[in-house]
């Protein structure tokens, strides 16, 4: 594979492995092993959860590198381009980075079959090791336990939230995701659950391996007032930390309130100039992303959101009621078909006035005429497209001025959201749509 660029790669990979999701460590150890990886950063920090995983990720690698640590990150999904699963000090992977990676897991893996995942996670291990690091801060991708990101021992563990997702792999109750999710943990060191109710395999977990475990509600907290937010937690001995009338985040702030106390249990310096800011400046695509285009010779409001789960739809719902708009909002929706559509649209369907519905573009889909009659069957206005772009196009025709156009479900809608928001900026020469 010596010469192939990084769309060759990633084209490889996608039929590298008999099935996409393979959840185990024995493969990725063994050439983990093979390859001689040890710990990509003297700080590993893993992030697991059914929903907020990487704005908790974005805010805990800005509020390092406010302190001129060296951080690299490694989330997914990603939206457009590959690179945006792995940067170091803030800057994506170049294509050339990644082609180098690929090669050597390639060359290490030898019989062994790895998912496209698994090769993403090696791959970036193997950057972040040679890179001279201060603090990883890894996302894991799916449940915990058994993820490959798990192959690394984190001296901090985060769980954001434990909702239900991904049945066919992690179970169907919130204890079984919660098991599958306490699986980062390690034996005697911290780790921090941000759901205001833990599953009591979070607990058993934390008591069996002696872990010293921070509550959200417990231990640590925030408080939302109309023009800004407060929050409370505890330093690395216990000790009581405060900040008060941090200004409020377009990114959900349950999130921030964790990375803070992520921060506040690592020892590090506590000056609320620097995390106030270093929050402030915390950007995440394609969540609660506030955008606006130029379509047709008028300005167009939107916003984009990777909500795709009934817990990712109420709290979708809960921040735009709490920003009212003069107008309408109008819908544009796609979805995977192994998501919980019923419990999506319960969770926002009072809040659309109108919805565009389109298949992915991805087998993976579920169809434009599915979408449509689950909408119809809840008494809504609803069109079916034959695309996310035709959709959006759609929508923009109809939007008035003090309309917002909403598009939200799978990061597949998001993503060509995305694309068809930059063929806009460059047809009327506006640059990037924001």
């Amino acid at each position: 594979m010596t010469g192939r660029s990084l769309a060759d790669w990633l084209a490889y990979l996608e039929q590298l492995h008999p099935s996409a999701i393979d959840m185990g460590l024995d493969r990725v150890l063994a050439v983990s092993a093979r390859l001689g990886l040890t710990r990509p950063a003297p700080l590993v920090i893993t992030v697991t959860g059914t929903n907020g995983k990487g704005s908790t990720c974005a805010f805990i690698a800005s509020l390092l590198s406010s302190q001129g640590m060296r951080v690299g990150s490694y989330s997914s999904p990603h939206l457009l381009r590959y690179n945006e699963r792995v940067q170091l000090n803030g800057c994506q992977a170049s294509d050339q980075d990644l082609c180098e990676a690929f090669s050597a897991v390639e060359s290490a893996r030898g019989e062994v079959s790895l998912t496209y995942f698994e090769m993403g996670t090696l791959a970036a291990l193997w950057l972040f090791e040679p890179a001279g690091l201060d603090a990883a801060v890894l996302e894991v991708g799916l449940g915990g336990r058994l993820d490959a990101v798990n192959i690394v021992d984190a001296d901090l563990a985060v769980i954001t939230n434990i909702g239900l997702d991904h049945a066919d792999w992690l179970g169907d109750t919130r204890e079984s995701v919660a098991y599958e999710k306490a699986g980062i943990m390690r034996a005697g060191k911290p780790a921090l659950c941000g759901d205001l109710d833990a599953p009591a395999p979070v607990l058993a977990q934390a008591e069996s391996l002696r872990v010293p475990l921070l509550l959200r509600g417990r231990d640590f907290d925030l408080a939302v007032d109309q023009r800004t937010w407060h929050w409370r937690g505890v330093g690395p001995a216990g000790e009581p930390l405060e900040l008060h009338e941090l200004p409020l985040l377009a990114l959900p702030m349950e999130n921030a309130a964790l990375a803070l106390q992520a921060y506040a249990s690592l020892g590090l310096p506590w000056d609320s100039r620097f995390l106030s800011a270093a929050l402030e400046r915390t950007r995440v695509t394609g969540r609660l992303d506030s955008r606006q285009v130029s379509w047709r010779g008028r300005k167009v409001s939107l916003l984009l959101d990777v909500g795709h789960n009934p817990h990712a739809a109420s709290y979708l719902a809960q921040r735009i009621e709490q920003r009212p708009i003069a107008g309408r909002r109008l819908a544009v929706f796609g979805l995977l078909a192994d998501k919980d559509l019923d419990g999506v649209l319960d969770a926002l369907g009072t809040c659309i006035t109108g919805w565009a519905v389109a298949p992915l573009p991805t087998p993976r889909t579920q169809s434009a005429t599915q979408l449509a009659a689950a909408l119809l069957e809840r008494g809504a206005r609803v069109s079916e497209y034959a695309s996310i772009e035709q959709a959006l196009d759609a929508q923009c025709a109809m939007a008035e001025p003090d309309d917002q156009v909403l598009v939200f479900g799978s990061f597949y809608c998001v993503a060509a959201a995305l694309e068809w928001l930059d063929q806009q900026a460059e047809e009327s020469g506006d640059g990037d749509a924001r």
